[in-house]
């Protein structure tokens, strides 16, 4: 389990499991509650890549990243950690 700190969002905090780049698991902590659950589910079983694909870039209002955004980073961040080896 890697445990990202996020940068400009609600939450505050996302852990990430993954099995080589694959997502096992997304746990965030604060933010909306319903849209970030629906997303830690939506995402298990996909790649980092089509993740990033998805999800990276996306801002939250005039915001310049959003927990989506963030997501893509703590996954490319714990993959470059060793997260899932």
């Amino acid at each position: 389990m890697y445990s990202y700190k996020t940068k400009g969002t609600c939450a505050t905090q996302i852990d990430v499991e993954l099995d080589g780049d694959i997502v096992k698991s997304v746990r965030f902590y604060g933010g909306c509650n319903g849209n970030l659950q629906g997303i830690s589910r939506i995402v298990v079983g996909k790649t980092i890549d089509e993740i990033e694909e998805a999800l990276g870039g996306v801002k939250c209002g005039f915001k310049q990243t959003s927990c989506p955004d963030q997501l893509t980073k703590a996954l490319r961040e714990a993959q470059a950690n060793g997260e899932g080896k």
